[in-house]
Protein backbone atom coordinates (compact mmCIF):
# COMPACT_ATOMS: atom_id res chain seq x y z
CA UNK A 1 0.00 0.00 0.00
CA UNK A 2 2.91 2.47 1.12
CA UNK A 3 4.88 1.46 -2.56
CA UNK A 4 1.32 2.23 -4.41
CA UNK A 5 1.27 6.11 -2.20
CA UNK A 6 5.00 6.77 -3.25
CA UNK A 7 4.00 5.63 -7.30
CA UNK A 8 1.10 8.23 -7.35
CA UNK A 9 3.21 10.76 -5.89
CA UNK A 10 5.95 9.91 -8.75
CA UNK A 11 3.15 10.23 -10.98
CA UNK A 12 1.89 13.06 -10.39
CA UNK A 13 5.51 14.93 -9.54
CA UNK A 14 6.82 13.63 -13.42
CA UNK A 15 3.12 14.82 -14.99
CA UNK A 16 3.97 18.39 -13.59
CA UNK A 17 7.48 18.02 -14.64
CA UNK A 18 6.18 17.49 -18.33
CA UNK A 19 3.65 20.25 -18.26
CA UNK A 20 6.24 22.83 -17.15
CA UNK A 21 8.51 21.61 -19.61
CA UNK A 22 6.24 21.67 -22.83
CA UNK A 23 5.56 25.46 -21.50
CA UNK A 24 1.50 24.95 -21.09
CA UNK A 25 1.38 26.75 -17.37
CA UNK A 26 4.10 29.22 -18.56
CA UNK A 27 1.95 30.48 -22.12
CA UNK A 28 -1.08 31.03 -20.05
CA UNK A 29 0.77 33.09 -17.49
CA UNK A 30 2.83 34.94 -19.86
CA UNK A 31 2.13 38.72 -20.36
CA UNK A 32 1.96 40.04 -24.21
CA UNK A 33 5.16 41.62 -26.01
CA UNK A 34 3.41 44.25 -28.06
CA UNK A 35 5.98 46.65 -30.01
CA UNK A 36 6.03 49.72 -32.81
CA UNK A 37 7.52 49.23 -35.61
CA UNK A 38 7.30 51.90 -37.39
CA UNK A 39 5.63 55.43 -38.04
CA UNK A 40 4.08 56.76 -41.28
CA UNK A 41 3.41 60.66 -41.93
CA UNK A 42 1.31 61.39 -44.98
CA UNK A 43 -0.61 64.75 -45.78
CA UNK A 44 -3.91 64.83 -46.26
CA UNK A 45 -4.57 68.59 -46.60
CA UNK A 46 -1.92 71.31 -47.37
CA UNK A 47 -3.64 75.00 -46.58
CA UNK A 48 -1.55 78.10 -46.84
CA UNK A 49 -1.09 78.10 -43.07
CA UNK A 50 -1.43 74.71 -41.03
CA UNK A 51 -0.98 70.75 -42.74
CA UNK A 52 -3.73 67.80 -41.68
CA UNK A 53 -1.20 64.95 -41.18
CA UNK A 54 -2.08 61.17 -41.21
CA UNK A 55 0.00 59.54 -38.45
CA UNK A 56 -0.07 55.51 -38.91
CA UNK A 57 1.55 53.69 -36.23
CA UNK A 58 2.28 49.79 -37.23
CA UNK A 59 2.16 47.28 -34.42
CA UNK A 60 3.94 43.71 -33.80
CA UNK A 61 2.41 41.25 -31.60
CA UNK A 62 5.27 39.07 -30.89
CA UNK A 63 3.89 37.08 -28.23
CA UNK A 64 2.00 36.23 -25.27
CA UNK A 65 -1.79 37.16 -24.32
CA UNK A 66 -2.96 40.15 -25.79
CA UNK A 67 -4.96 42.30 -22.69
CA UNK A 68 -8.11 44.17 -23.47
CA UNK A 69 -7.20 47.29 -22.12
CA UNK A 70 -4.65 48.10 -24.71
CA UNK A 71 -4.35 51.64 -25.98
CA UNK A 72 -2.15 53.89 -28.47
CA UNK A 73 -1.40 57.23 -27.28
CA UNK A 74 -0.20 59.89 -29.65
CA UNK A 75 1.48 63.14 -28.63
CA UNK A 76 3.12 66.27 -30.54
CA UNK A 77 5.44 68.26 -28.98
CA UNK A 78 6.90 71.98 -29.76
CA UNK A 79 10.96 70.78 -30.65
CA UNK A 80 12.04 73.90 -29.43
CA UNK A 81 9.88 74.53 -26.04
CA UNK A 82 9.17 70.81 -25.39
CA UNK A 83 5.51 72.16 -24.46
CA UNK A 84 3.02 69.30 -25.14
CA UNK A 85 0.73 70.81 -28.28
CA UNK A 86 -1.63 68.20 -29.23
CA UNK A 87 -2.39 64.78 -27.20
CA UNK A 88 -4.26 61.62 -28.75
CA UNK A 89 -5.45 58.03 -27.11
CA UNK A 90 -7.39 55.68 -29.12
CA UNK A 91 -7.98 51.76 -28.39
CA UNK A 92 -6.07 48.93 -30.47
CA UNK A 93 -8.09 45.93 -31.32
CA UNK A 94 -6.88 42.08 -31.03
CA UNK A 95 -3.52 41.48 -32.47
CA UNK A 96 -2.82 38.15 -33.30
CA UNK A 97 0.26 36.57 -31.95
CA UNK A 98 3.13 37.02 -34.83
CA UNK A 99 0.91 39.01 -36.92
CA UNK A 100 0.82 43.13 -37.19
CA UNK A 101 -2.07 45.65 -37.17
CA UNK A 102 -2.03 49.59 -37.83
CA UNK A 103 -3.38 52.39 -36.40
CA UNK A 104 -4.38 55.63 -37.74
CA UNK A 105 -4.84 59.18 -36.01
CA UNK A 106 -5.02 62.84 -37.90
CA UNK A 107 -3.83 65.68 -36.60
CA UNK A 108 -3.68 69.57 -37.78
CA UNK A 109 -0.16 71.14 -37.52
CA UNK A 110 0.56 74.44 -38.36
CA UNK A 111 2.94 75.31 -40.92
CA UNK A 112 5.47 77.23 -39.05
CA UNK A 113 7.40 75.27 -36.54
CA UNK A 114 9.18 72.07 -35.74
CA UNK A 115 8.00 69.07 -33.90
CA UNK A 116 8.31 65.85 -32.17
CA UNK A 117 5.41 62.89 -32.42
CA UNK A 118 5.32 60.36 -30.08
CA UNK A 119 3.40 57.11 -30.13
CA UNK A 120 3.49 55.32 -27.17
CA UNK A 121 1.70 51.68 -26.54
CA UNK A 122 0.38 50.83 -23.42
CA UNK A 123 -1.75 47.76 -21.50
CA UNK A 124 -3.38 49.38 -18.84
CA UNK A 125 -0.55 51.47 -16.83
CA UNK A 126 2.03 49.30 -18.24
CA UNK A 127 3.96 51.01 -20.93
CA UNK A 128 5.01 48.37 -23.43
CA UNK A 129 6.36 50.13 -26.42
CA UNK A 130 7.39 53.72 -27.65
CA UNK A 131 8.99 55.71 -30.48
CA UNK A 132 9.24 59.57 -31.66
CA UNK A 133 10.47 61.10 -34.88
CA UNK A 134 10.88 64.69 -35.38
CA UNK A 135 9.13 66.63 -38.16
CA UNK A 136 10.02 70.23 -39.79
CA UNK A 137 10.15 72.01 -43.17
CA UNK A 138 5.87 71.99 -43.44
CA UNK A 139 6.02 75.67 -44.38
CA UNK A 140 7.90 74.38 -48.00
CA UNK A 141 4.68 72.31 -49.14
CA UNK A 142 2.76 73.79 -51.90
CA UNK A 143 -0.78 74.59 -50.95
CA UNK A 144 -3.41 72.68 -52.65
CA UNK A 145 -4.92 74.27 -55.68
CA UNK A 146 -8.30 74.66 -54.68
CA UNK A 147 -7.24 75.19 -50.80
CA UNK A 148 -7.85 79.07 -49.87
CA UNK A 149 -9.22 78.51 -46.45
CA UNK A 150 -12.40 79.95 -47.15
CA UNK A 151 -16.12 78.44 -47.85
CA UNK A 152 -19.16 79.66 -48.67
CA UNK A 153 -21.67 78.98 -46.25
CA UNK A 154 -24.83 80.81 -47.85
CA UNK A 155 -26.41 83.05 -49.53
CA UNK A 156 -29.45 84.98 -48.76
CA UNK A 157 -31.30 87.53 -51.32
CA UNK A 158 -33.39 90.53 -51.02
CA UNK A 159 -35.59 92.16 -53.33
CA UNK A 160 -34.30 95.95 -53.21
CA UNK A 161 -36.20 97.33 -56.30
CA UNK A 162 -38.22 96.42 -59.14
CA UNK A 163 -37.77 98.71 -62.14
CA UNK A 164 -40.42 97.91 -65.05
CA UNK A 165 -39.83 94.40 -66.09
CA UNK A 166 -36.40 94.10 -64.14
CA UNK A 167 -35.87 93.11 -60.89
CA UNK A 168 -32.25 94.02 -58.70
CA UNK A 169 -31.24 91.64 -56.54
CA UNK A 170 -29.39 92.06 -53.43
CA UNK A 171 -26.99 88.54 -52.79
CA UNK A 172 -26.00 88.87 -49.24
CA UNK A 173 -22.43 86.09 -49.71
CA UNK A 174 -21.52 84.51 -46.14
CA UNK A 175 -17.42 84.11 -46.35
CA UNK A 176 -16.04 81.97 -43.33
CA UNK A 177 -11.85 81.69 -42.98
CA UNK A 178 -11.61 77.98 -41.71
CA UNK A 179 -7.72 78.88 -41.63
CA UNK A 180 -5.31 80.22 -38.69
CA UNK A 181 -4.12 82.89 -40.63
CA UNK A 182 -5.56 85.88 -42.04
CA UNK A 183 -7.28 85.06 -45.54
CA UNK A 184 -5.75 86.84 -48.63
CA UNK A 185 -7.98 89.55 -50.49
CA UNK A 186 -9.37 87.26 -53.45
CA UNK A 187 -11.03 88.49 -56.90
CA UNK A 188 -14.95 86.85 -56.78
CA UNK A 189 -17.11 86.58 -59.74
CA UNK A 190 -21.06 86.68 -59.13
CA UNK A 191 -23.84 85.90 -61.99
CA UNK A 192 -27.01 85.06 -61.70
CA UNK A 193 -27.73 82.18 -64.61
CA UNK A 194 -31.66 81.53 -65.88
CA UNK A 195 -32.33 77.73 -65.04
CA UNK A 196 -33.91 76.42 -67.84
CA UNK A 197 -31.67 78.30 -70.68
CA UNK A 198 -29.06 78.74 -69.02
CA UNK A 199 -28.36 82.38 -70.35
CA UNK A 200 -26.50 84.63 -67.90
CA UNK A 201 -29.00 87.51 -66.82
CA UNK A 202 -26.19 89.46 -65.16
CA UNK A 203 -22.97 89.46 -63.53
CA UNK A 204 -20.25 91.50 -61.00
CA UNK A 205 -16.71 91.40 -60.15
CA UNK A 206 -16.00 92.39 -56.65
CA UNK A 207 -13.53 90.78 -53.61
CA UNK A 208 -13.78 88.76 -50.52
CA UNK A 209 -12.04 91.29 -48.94
CA UNK A 210 -9.00 89.83 -46.12
CA UNK A 211 -11.26 87.54 -43.24
CA UNK A 212 -9.93 86.73 -40.30
CA UNK A 213 -9.24 83.16 -38.73
CA UNK A 214 -12.47 81.13 -37.67
CA UNK A 215 -13.94 84.52 -38.90
CA UNK A 216 -17.29 84.96 -40.99
CA UNK A 217 -17.91 88.15 -42.76
CA UNK A 218 -21.08 88.96 -45.49
CA UNK A 219 -20.13 90.38 -48.42
CA UNK A 220 -23.10 92.12 -50.40
CA UNK A 221 -23.79 92.90 -54.24
CA UNK A 222 -26.64 93.67 -56.44
CA UNK A 223 -27.61 91.84 -59.62
CA UNK A 224 -30.53 92.87 -62.13
CA UNK A 225 -32.12 90.26 -63.95
CA UNK A 226 -35.62 90.27 -65.81
CA UNK A 227 -38.54 89.24 -63.42
CA UNK A 228 -40.68 86.17 -63.52
CA UNK A 229 -37.96 83.82 -63.91
CA UNK A 230 -35.40 81.46 -61.75
CA UNK A 231 -32.00 81.67 -61.42
CA UNK A 232 -28.99 79.63 -60.19
CA UNK A 233 -26.58 82.39 -58.47
CA UNK A 234 -23.13 80.96 -58.72
CA UNK A 235 -20.27 82.77 -57.08
CA UNK A 236 -16.71 81.99 -58.20
CA UNK A 237 -13.86 82.79 -56.41
CA UNK A 238 -10.43 83.31 -58.60
CA UNK A 239 -6.23 83.27 -57.06
CA UNK A 240 -4.89 85.33 -59.88
CA UNK A 241 -5.88 83.48 -62.76
CA UNK A 242 -7.23 80.03 -61.62
CA UNK A 243 -10.68 79.21 -60.19
CA UNK A 244 -10.16 78.06 -56.30
CA UNK A 245 -13.52 78.08 -55.04
CA UNK A 246 -17.50 77.59 -56.40
CA UNK A 247 -20.33 78.30 -54.51
CA UNK A 248 -24.19 78.23 -56.02
CA UNK A 249 -27.49 79.03 -54.76
CA UNK A 250 -31.35 79.69 -56.00
CA UNK A 251 -33.64 82.44 -56.30
CA UNK A 252 -37.27 81.69 -58.00
CA UNK A 253 -39.18 84.60 -59.40
CA UNK A 254 -41.61 82.23 -60.83
CA UNK A 255 -41.19 79.15 -58.68
CA UNK A 256 -43.59 76.09 -59.60
CA UNK A 257 -45.67 73.88 -57.34
CA UNK A 258 -47.42 70.15 -58.39
CA UNK A 259 -50.99 70.58 -57.72
CA UNK A 260 -52.70 66.69 -58.53
CA UNK A 261 -51.08 63.15 -58.65
CA UNK A 262 -50.86 63.55 -62.34
CA UNK A 263 -47.89 65.56 -61.90
CA UNK A 264 -49.46 68.50 -63.29
CA UNK A 265 -47.26 71.46 -62.36
CA UNK A 266 -48.57 74.93 -62.36
CA UNK A 267 -46.39 78.30 -62.05
CA UNK A 268 -46.96 80.33 -58.97
CA UNK A 269 -48.12 83.94 -59.57
CA UNK A 270 -45.49 85.76 -57.53
CA UNK A 271 -45.89 89.52 -57.17
CA UNK A 272 -42.14 90.77 -56.86
CA UNK A 273 -42.93 93.92 -55.76
CA UNK A 274 -44.27 92.83 -52.50
CA UNK A 275 -40.85 91.26 -51.47
CA UNK A 276 -39.11 94.88 -52.04
CA UNK A 277 -36.47 95.51 -49.04
CA UNK A 278 -37.18 99.61 -48.25
CA UNK A 279 -34.14 99.92 -45.50
CA UNK A 280 -30.90 97.64 -45.53
CA UNK A 281 -30.72 95.14 -42.46
CA UNK A 282 -28.86 96.43 -39.45
CA UNK A 283 -25.54 94.12 -38.14
CA UNK A 284 -25.79 92.22 -35.11
CA UNK A 285 -25.19 94.52 -31.90
CA UNK A 286 -25.52 97.74 -34.25
CA UNK A 287 -27.64 100.04 -32.35
CA UNK A 288 -30.67 101.85 -34.46
CA UNK A 289 -31.27 105.62 -33.40
CA UNK A 290 -34.72 105.66 -32.58
CA UNK A 291 -36.55 108.20 -34.10
CA UNK A 292 -40.09 109.39 -32.58
CA UNK A 293 -43.21 109.54 -34.81
CA UNK A 294 -43.69 112.74 -36.54
CA UNK A 295 -47.52 113.77 -35.88
CA UNK A 296 -48.94 117.17 -37.83
CA UNK A 297 -51.08 119.24 -35.19
CA UNK A 298 -54.67 119.01 -36.51
CA UNK A 299 -55.29 121.71 -38.35
CA UNK A 300 -51.93 123.34 -38.67
CA UNK A 301 -51.85 123.93 -42.19
CA UNK A 302 -55.24 125.80 -42.46
CA UNK A 303 -54.10 128.41 -39.09
CA UNK A 304 -51.18 129.17 -41.11
CA UNK A 305 -52.97 130.23 -44.20
CA UNK A 306 -55.63 132.15 -42.59
CA UNK A 307 -52.29 133.99 -40.63
CA UNK A 308 -50.81 134.82 -43.89
CA UNK A 309 -53.63 136.00 -45.69
CA UNK A 310 -54.60 138.48 -43.00
CA UNK A 311 -50.71 139.53 -42.94
CA UNK A 312 -51.16 140.42 -46.92
CA UNK A 313 -54.29 142.14 -46.22
CA UNK A 314 -53.05 144.43 -43.35
CA UNK A 315 -49.82 145.36 -45.76
CA UNK A 316 -51.92 146.44 -48.51
CA UNK A 317 -54.23 148.42 -46.35
CA UNK A 318 -51.21 150.12 -44.67
CA UNK A 319 -50.12 150.97 -48.46
CA UNK A 320 -53.06 152.46 -49.19
CA UNK A 321 -53.63 154.92 -46.52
Amino acid sequence: MFNNCKLVVLIIFLLALVFLGSGCVRDFNKESSLIITDIELSADKIASSFVDLNVTTYILHQSGVQQNNTSLQLKVFDSKTGLLKMHKVTEVGFIKEGESSSISMSIRLPKEGQYRIESVLSEGNKTKSATEIYLSGLESLKTDVQEIGIGIDEVDFLVKKVRGTNVIIENDIYLTNSGSDVSENYKMLVKAREIDTRLIADKIWTTTGIIGPEETIIRSVNLTVPDNYNYAVEIIIWKDNTIVKRGEDYVQLNPQKVIDKDKTIESKDIVTRDFVVETSPTVPGEEVPYEAPHEETPGFCSVLAIISIVAALFIIRRKSA
